[in-house]
């Protein structure tokens, strides 16, 4: 995006275009922000004590660092690819039908499909979760019944894993589980940095009839050291139109449906 047409962008979108110039650039200053963005500097100033507050950056002298770790917070995470985001949500929810039991893995995009499921005109649907945030927008639902496995907080992602947690799924059953990702590879699968996860994913995939990643076109071509799912494993792929060509018709003649958004 040109930097002329990011002039009156919203709070949340400007600082989303923050965190992505960084992540792009190593680094940025408060005069070329508030140039490109066409805002003070007092406005940019503020903009990166919040983002340093949500741990997105480090401030330094006239501007910030990027901080080189990808296990980022979720309020971080959440200003990241957000239009993506909503639409994958909104396709990947409109797959959920009356009486269905879904798996709703841990992950910003699995927990904005937890919103749109306050939307839908639903009489009963059973929800499996291991994130607490996504219970939390569920709890107050009479047509939702939560099912949630024990197991030990990751609170980065407010989530539990464990043997507790896969224990608790294995007398379990679902139509369809919808699962992040942090790495998607057309050759390998899907892949997280987090082992135990990793682990329960497996048992996640292991009780349900479908498995449907819904991951955002940043996550493409990036490798992790802990594999979720084989490509073999992955029934459809939810994802938006920037995700590279190449990698969507491999995962096709693979046999995964990929549907762009």
């Amino acid at each position: 995006m040109p930097p002329g047409s990011e002039r009156g962008l919203l709070i949340e979108e400007r600082r989303r275009r923050i965190c992505e110039l960084l992540r792009a650039e190593g680094r940025v200053t408060v005069d070329a922000l508030a140039a490109r963005f066409g805002t003070s500097q007092v406005t940019i100033r503020a903009d990166l004590s919040m983002l340093e507050s949500a741990g997105a950056l480090t401030r330094t002298h006239g501007g910030a660092l990027n901080i080189p770790d990808t296990d980022e917070p979720l309020d971080v995470k959440q200003l990241q690819h957000r239009a993506e985001k909503l639409r994958i949500a909104e396709a990947a929810a409109r797959l959920i039908g009356d009486g269905e039991t879904i798996v709703l893995d841990s992950g910003t995009t699995t927990a904005e499909i937890a919103r749109r499921i306050r939307t839908l005109e639903l009489n009963s649907v059973n929800v499996i979760t291991n994130a607490l945030n996504i219970a939390a927008l569920l709890i107050d639902l009479p047509s939702v019944r939560l099912i949630m496995p024990g197991g030990i907080l990751r609170r980065e992602s407010n989530s539990l894993s464990g043997h507790m947690a896969e224990a608790a799924l294995a007398n379990l059953q679902a139509d369809r589980l919808y699962l992040g990702a942090d790495g998607v590879d057309p050759q390998i699968g899907v892949m997280t940095p987090h082992l135990l996860e990793a682990q329960l994913n497996a048992k996640m995939i292991h009780i349900s009839r479908q498995v449907v990643v819904v991951a955002d076109s940043s996550k493409f071509m990036r490798r992790n050291i802990s594999l979720i799912a084989k490509v073999e494993q992955i029934h459809m792929l939810i994802t938006d139109r920037a995700a590279p060509a190449e990698a969507v018709e491999e995962l096709r003649q693979r046999g995964v449906e990929v549907r762009l958004v």
